[in-house]
């Protein structure tokens, strides 16, 4: 099970996008949706380049894989994909999916305590707002951000410019690409076809880098 392209995008509009890299309330360097150096290339604290957003779309859906196999592998009781949805979006602020009450309820088949059990997660008060729209989602299948979010520039010295930010259809962005995306080629040329001007994000070594990542993340996955 993964994360929808409205799951994805819902998600994106809870963080914000950076373009660049910044630090975070605890001063670590961080870029995109939230990727810091432990979720794999590129490392933020080296990597000083601006971002085109596309490119940190495609390592914000790698960075999302290892919390999707969180959840699957924390909830063992079959979730509906806004349900599913709902719960990557928590884990991934909180991280705390493996041991949390909601999940144990979960696992003991009461949805409804799980899902009055998100609001245990409140702090700090700022983090509220998005809570409840995790929790409405989990409840009820209502998406929040009509698929938009706020992308934003940092300085050089890693202060996000919030007054800067710019509102953009991250759902729009995320279906265009997977739509227009080529056939596969039988003969491993890597010629692609054409993406009725939305351009693709070019393949840096750093998105290389994450996507072999990925893949080794998914072997160690099958092997368990």
């Amino acid at each position: 099970m993964k994360m929808s392209n409205r799951g994805l995008a819902e998600l994106a509009g809870h963080e914000g996008i950076v373009t660049s890299r910044y630090k975070d309330s605890v001063g670590v360097w961080t870029v995109g949706v939230g990727h810091t150096k432990p979720a794999g290339p590129p490392d933020p604290a080296k990597d000083t380049r601006t971002y085109e957003v596309q490119e940190l779309i495609e390592l914000f859906r790698k960075d999302v894989a290892k919390y999707e196999s969180d959840v699957l592998r924390a909830v063992k009781v079959h979730l509906t994909q806004t349900q599913f949805d709902a719960l990557v979006s928590f884990h991934y602020n909180t991280g705390g999916i493996a041991n949390a009450q909601l999940t144990k309820s979960l696992n003991a088949k009461n949805f409804k305590l799980a899902g009055e059990q998100f609001m245990g997660w409140s702090k700090p008060a700022e983090i509220i707002p998005r809570r409840q729209k995790e929790q409405k989602l989990f409840q009820s299948g209502v998406y929040s951000n009509n698929g938009m979010a706020n992308v934003y520039p940092a300085s050089s010295s890693g202060a996000v410019q919030w007054g800067k930010g710019t509102r953009i259809d991250v759902l729009k962005m995320l279906e265009t690409n997977a739509s227009t995306s080529p056939p596969s080629n039988p003969d491993n040329s890597g010629v692609s076809g054409p993406n009725d001007g939305v351009s693709s994000p070019p393949r840096t070594p750093s998105i290389i880098l994450a996507e072999i990542r990925a893949l080794h993340e998914e072997l160690e996955e099958a092997i368990r």
